[in-house]
């Protein structure tokens, strides 16, 4: 291993947009660590592929010691991983909220205690959490309150962060996408998902991988959450 490389662990990893990250830090000349349930060593090569559920808390610590234990460190954690479940707020049911509490939440959570536990023996590191424009700004015909709870939880969680370990030279930051042109939207719905945003189109996964590899290399900006959503979190349009 080349001492100068660093290294980057990439959650919910293997399609979307965290397959786009995956692509975007080994461009940069990365060594990365990704993780996901289905995630294979035959899903991309030059990568450690760690399998299993992110949000169970021995899945956490292989993904960061693992990445320790091949590569010598973690430089940066990027908290991809997520899930979105739309309907009437009543309608949610415990299983809904068992859900999506277990990846929004303890999905970030427990491989965040694990990261920056290594960036303090480091001396730094790097932290973006991925969360959604929903947050700041809601839809009226998207009914998304799980969604608020917790990724707004992410993002409050990001600058409290900030503030806690800048010291240590640990940087926390967000990006707040907005509807992504992903294989999870049917080509059907594309039109009425543009109209979500003013820009009037969908993101694509490359401007989403662009925002975090922005944020990653401009070493003066912590607490921030940068929005890539087409100005949907500007206001009402």
């Amino acid at each position: 291993m080349s001492a100068e490389r660093k290294v980057v662990v990439i959650t919910g990893a293997s399609q979307g947009i965290g397959a786009g990250l995956v692509q975007g830090f080994l461009d940069r000349g990365y060594q990365v660590v990704a993780n996901s349930r289905s995630i294979t060593p035959e899903t991309f090569t030059d990568v450690l592929a760690i399998p299993g559920d992110i949000a169970d808390p021995a899945v956490a610590q292989r993904v960061v010691g693992g990445a320790v234990e091949k590569f010598g460190r973690v430089d940066t954690l990027v908290n991809n991983a997520g899930i979105f479940i739309s309907k009437p707020f009543i309608e949610y049911t415990e299983a809904d909220f068992a859900k999506v509490m277990s990846v929004n939440v303890a999905g970030f959570f427990h491989v965040s205690q694990h990261a920056v536990r290594q960036m303090l023996k480091q001396g730094g590191g790097h932290i973006v959490n991925l969360t959604t424009t929903l947050v700041k700004q809601p839809v009226k015909g998207v009914p998304a309150g799980m969604t608020a709870l917790t990724k707004g939880g992410l993002d409050a969680v990001t600058r409290s962060l900030a503030i806690e370990y800048a010291d240590h030279g640990i940087r926390v930051n967000a990006v707040a996408p907005g509807v992504i042109r992903t294989p999870m939207h049917a080509p059907e719905t594309h039109a009425a998902l543009a109209g979500l945003h003013p820009l009037g189109r969908m993101g694509e996964v490359q401007e989403i991988v662009d925002a975090v590899l922005y944020l990653e290399s401009a070493t003066f900006i912590t607490g921030e959450t940068l929005h890539v959503d087409g100005g949907a979190h500007a206001g009402h349009w």
